[in-house]
């Protein structure tokens, strides 16, 4: 039984011919081409090319031609499902079973595409016709041209014509209602074209067979101003990249790929003549998406448009992929200026002026970084603490556990830079400030400073955590648990500590509490209140800010205690290796992510 042509062909774009000769051949870069000694035939000059981008090697000493799978059957002495066998599990994929479902499907899966290369072909033609002028007008309004439109096989679905019926003369109704082009009016029981009155943009996978399309409407209208054809059997909208059949073969000349949002930025984009441009199909970028992209294009420039639902966008995009990223495999992102989208921006500046833009990219950290940044108040401490929790949650997200490591470093270290008047206190974000230019410290202010720079974070969060809990008694009784279960670093506060949560525990009313603390514990209490930073802050505010922040604090002391177990453990590992400490470290981390 044959191996079906998708299955081979998806090996074939997996792996590059080079990579897959470049374990038996040693091969040197020169120009489009690699060039090696012959495995064929004994030389002392090298005769052997290797095209990444036609997919074969050539050797001209010996004839010898083929791509991947005919060179490991000639030089391993292997038959083919061998060499089909080993390709695939090189390039990570399942092996193929057999079965009569198998033939099946891949009658039906001819039958889909044949449907819609008379489809496309036929409303590709409409589109020159007379009659649908105003939509060929439409598109060359757009900036484009009659080549281009070709290329990409652009067409429009007039409102009244006949091609259902002629498709019956082929095919069976269910086979054409498979392909998601028609769906059936309730009232009259007719099928009718799901691109009605819209201008079409073929959506072609890998191969360069069209599975589904887009639609554009071209007149103004209540209706949606882009549609897309509905999953189907074989078509699913995560696992599909607009253009990535063409733009694929530039891989050998760049690891940039231009990711855009919608089809006409992509054409627009293309016709400028930079042709290293996709986009995600009818959806927000996936994980599938994104790694089907890497396979072709290490350096991916996510490009959206500059309008703040598109900054939204792409921020979204940037979270869900952050986890992904390592070494190897990176993501930028460049927003259109003015809310311009990549479309309009080509258009009125031309090509030049896009590439100088793209090359002002920020990798995937640095963007995540600064919007963030343009989303908070400086001058607000809650806010700038609620930052950088979201900004640990997302570096302990990244799969790569060194380049996580390095990232959360980064992060932290410009948070510092952020509050300087916290750097002497060890970034203690709990102390207000306010950054405006020329801004001059008081001499007050400077000489607290100067009396808590031996205070280290942890002191600062628990004289915190004390003097609200001291002062504010019925705040501390709605929170008891949570107290109860900390562990202050210092046995002093851990003492008082558990001299308010057992005198909350006994019934005794604030004055009594008070007291007791006052009297046994006043060496502390004047320690608090000379080094807490707190007071200032909840200074006349309401009883549910002050448990907001009191939340926030305990929340701070048991992150920051996890990471000083985890620092604790992981050298503990380099010493010796205990799986119970291990599983302790494992379960710390994942504790930390979910925070």
């Amino acid at each position: 039984m044959k191996y079906p042509k998708e299955y081979l062909e998806e090996i074939k774009l997996r792996l590059k011919v080079s990579q897959v000769i470049g374990k038996t051949v040693q091969l040197k870069k020169r120009g489009k081409e690699f060039i090696g000694l012959s495995p064929f035939k004994n030389e002392k000059s090298p005769s052997f090319t290797v095209n990444d981008e036609k997919e074969f090697y050539h050797c001209f000493s010996s004839g010898e031609h083929g791509n991947i799978f005919d060179f490991l059957m000639k030089t391993k002495s292997v038959g083919f499902g061998e060499a089909v066998r080993t390709l695939a599990a090189e390039a990570g994929m399942q092996p193929y079973r057999f079965s009569n479902f198998d033939s099946k499907k891949d009658l039906r899966f001819q039958t889909y595409k044949n449907i819609f290369k008379d489809y496309t072909n036929y409303f590709s033609q409409q589109l020159f016709s007379s009659n649908n002028q105003e939509a060929l007008d439409y598109l060359l309004k757009r900036g484009l041209n009659k080549n281009i439109i070709e290329e990409f096989k652009l067409g429009y679905i007039p409102w009244k014509n006949n091609f259902y019926e002629n498709l019956l003369k082929k095919y069976s109704e269910d086979d054409i209602i498979l392909t998601g082009l028609y769906y059936k009016n309730d009232k009259t029981g007719k099928y009718i074209d799901r691109f009605n009155s819209r201008v079409i943009f073929p959506v072609n996978n890998l191969s360069g067979d069209t599975i589904a399309l887009g639609g554009r409407i071209i007149r103004e209208s209540k209706l949606a101003k882009y549609i897309n054809s509905p999953e189907t059997e074989f078509y699913k909208k995560g696992n599909m990249i607009y253009n990535l059949d063409k733009a694929k073969d530039l891989r050998s000349e760049t690891d940039e790929v231009i990711i855009v949002e919608g089809y006409m930025d992509v054409v627009s984009v293309y016709a400028s003549g930079i042709r290293n441009v996709i986009a995600n199909s009818g959806t927000a970028l996936t994980e599938r998406q994104i790694i089907l992209i890497w396979k072709f294009f290490t350096n991916p420039i996510i490009c959206l448009d500059g309008d703040e639902s598109g900054q939204k966008a792409a921020f979204r995009i940037a979270e869900k992929l952050f986890p992904l990223i390592n070494e190897k495999n990176k993501i930028h992102f460049s927003i259109m200026p003015d809310g311009k989208d990549p479309d309009d921006y080509v258009k009125q500046n031309g090509k030049n002026k896009l590439i100088n833009l793209l090359k002002e990219k920020e990798i995937i950290q640095k963007f995540i970084w600064n919007y963030h940044l343009s989303k908070i108040d400086l001058n607000n401490p809650y806010e700038i603490s609620k930052f950088e929790k979201e900004i640990k949650k997302l570096s302990y997200s990244i799969q790569d556990e060194t380049l996580q490591k390095y990232v959360l470093e980064d992060f932290l270290e410009r948070i510092k830079k952020l509050t300087p008047n916290q750097s002497s206190l060890q970034s203690n974000k709990y102390f207000p400030f306010k950054k405006k230019k020329n801004y001059q410290i008081l001499k007050e202010t400077k000489i607290l400073h100067q009396k808590r720079k031996d205070l280290s974070k942890f002191q600062i969060i628990e004289f915190s955590i004390l003097f609200v809990i001291s002062n504010h008694i019925e705040i501390a009784a709605q929170k008891l648990e949570e107290l109860s279960e900390m562990e202050f670093l210092s046995e002093k506060n851990e003492s008082l500590k558990n001299l308010i949560i057992t005198s909350i525990t006994d019934g005794n009313d604030k004055e009594v509490i008070s007291s007791k603390i006052n009297s046994e514990y006043s060496k502390i209490t004047k320690e608090i209140n000379e080094n807490s930073n707190i007071q200032m802050i909840i200074k006349n505010k309401k009883d549910e800010d002050i448990l907001n922040l009191l939340h926030e604090l305990i929340q701070d002391h048991n992150e920051q205690s996890n990471l000083r177990k985890i620092e604790s453990l992981e050298q503990k590992l380099i010493n010796n290796l205990d799986e119970n400490s291990y599983s302790e470290l494992i379960k710390l981390k994942s504790q930390l992510n979910r925070e």
